[in-house]
């Protein structure tokens, strides 16, 4: 039996959402195969091995509870250790391949990857460039319009730049998105209808990154595409997000209050095969391993624009990745099982 470091929540404002991805993973992974190891960091930065209840993990009580012991990854290469400091005691525990299910700043931006690529412990999913360069939403896209793939355009700013900004707006118009540059979860998004919204969107999304990013708005709507490997790919069935109003911001994400997801999308087989062919492309182009979502839209012309990578989707049992992949035969284990045995296997090198 594998042991599987699975490290959750972090100092990111996605923190809760990392609780409820790991949660899920958690109860589906395949105990015959895996004996996941948990690895919680709370919101200040402590490390801890938890080894209570998964329920404690769902209400973050976790790290209040006597099932915690702080800990650290042996940074020396091919030790494969987790470190545990006990009472005047220090134990190690070996672990064949880690898991981060982390969302946002620190769990998806390449950090946690590069210490895990640091210790040499098989990594499950992308490494530190791809989820570098795919938490960077402009400059991800840079390189994939070099592929001659259509983006939005966009600019990015720093706070010294706000007369820039303004100008900036006027000149692709509203309404226009203001983003984080690098945010997860449609955390800081404003959809910016007029001028008079701007200064509030602008303090809100420098809340979250020292850089933001202006982007057009594409009329039409958007679509997904679940991606498992890295030399033989296993893509999901496209869904696509139909809004009734504004946009698939954090709230319309966990809640569905106003939105559907529709899974297949709502176009026709020729035009949900391009969106898979593309999607591959991106996520070839961007160095992605292990598993990613790929998100496009489709304008009123029916052209694919390409949106963002997430390298680490959200992943409990209702979450767009896995009922993508659901949608083409794999079971929320079997995507697990998949996920891991690439990495183990050597498959995502």
């Amino acid at each position: 039996m594998k042991n599987i470091g699975v490290i959750f929540g972090g100092n990111s404002p996605e923190y809760k959402v990392s609780l409820e991805s790991v949660s899920s993973i958690l109860k589906e992974i395949d105990r015959n195969k895996y004996n996941p190891i948990m690895i919680g960091i709370t919101q200040e930065g402590t490390w801890y091995l938890y080894t209570g209840s998964i329920s404690n993990i769902e209400k973050d009580t976790w790290h209040f509870t006597n099932d915690c012991s702080k800990a650290m990854l042996s940074p020396n290469a091919n030790e494969f250790k987790l470190i545990v400091f006990g009472q005047n005691r220090m134990e190690t525990i070996h672990l064949d391949g880690i898991f981060p299910v982390m969302h946002g700043a620190y769990g998806e931006d390449g950090t946690i990857q590069g210490y895990i690529q640091l210790s040499n412990i098989p990594l499950i999913g992308c490494g530190v460039l791809a989820s570098s360069l795919c938490m960077d939403k402009y400059r991800s896209h840079l390189l994939v319009e070099e592929a001659g793939i259509k983006c939005a355009k966009g600019c990015v700013f720093t706070q010294r730049d706000k007369q820039k900004i303004k100008e900036f707006c006027n000149t692709i118009g509203y309404p226009c998105f203001i983003k984080p540059l690098r945010a997860g979860s449609s955390f800081g998004i404003t959809k910016v209808e007029s001028p008079l919204n701007l200064d509030e969107a602008i303090n809100l999304a420098f809340e979250y990154d020292h850089e933001l990013l202006i982007e057009e708005f594409i009329d039409g709507f958007e679509v997904g595409c679940a991606i498992m490997g890295t030399q033989h790919l296993v893509v999901g069935e496209v869904d696509e997000i139909e809004l009734s109003d504004g946009f698939f911001n954090y709230e319309e994400k966990y809640t569905l209050k106003s939105s559907k997801i529709h899974v297949p999308a709502r176009i026709n087989e020729k035009k949900a095969e391009e969106v898979k062919e593309l999607s591959k492309k991106i996520y070839k182009i961007l160095g992605c391993s292990g598993f990613a979502r790929v998100d496009c839209f489709i304008n009123t012309k029916g052209e694919v624009i390409f949106n963002e990578v997430n390298t680490i989707p959200g992943f409990t049992s209702h979450s767009r990745f896995p009922t993508m992949l659901k949608h083409v035969g794999y079971s929320f284990k079997e995507i697990i099982t998949t996920i891991i045995e690439g990495a183990l296997t050597n498959e995502n090198n």
